[in-house]
């Protein structure tokens, strides 16, 4: 899940934390870059299809699959 602007990471921060309630949830973390400071993702994991999830107004998001690990 991606969202840009001023609050990004606050807006993703509470989609964080609604995460482990969710079926089949793993883990995640919400990652900001100093280089683009108004930009705010959250990865993460999930042990089966991922649930519809809500996003905020302006987020963007879309899922992918492992293909290999070292």
């Amino acid at each position: 899940m991606e969202l840009q602007g001023d609050g990004a990471a606050g807006q993703l921060l509470a989609v964080l934390e609604e995460l482990p309630s969710q079926p089949g949830f793993l883990g995640a973390e919400l990652l900001t870059s100093p280089a683009q400071p108004a930009l705010a993702l959250i990865a993460s994991r999930w042990a089966a299809a991922l649930p519809a999830l809500a996003l905020p107004a302006g987020a963007k998001a879309w899922s992918f699959v492992v293909v290999a690990t070292r």
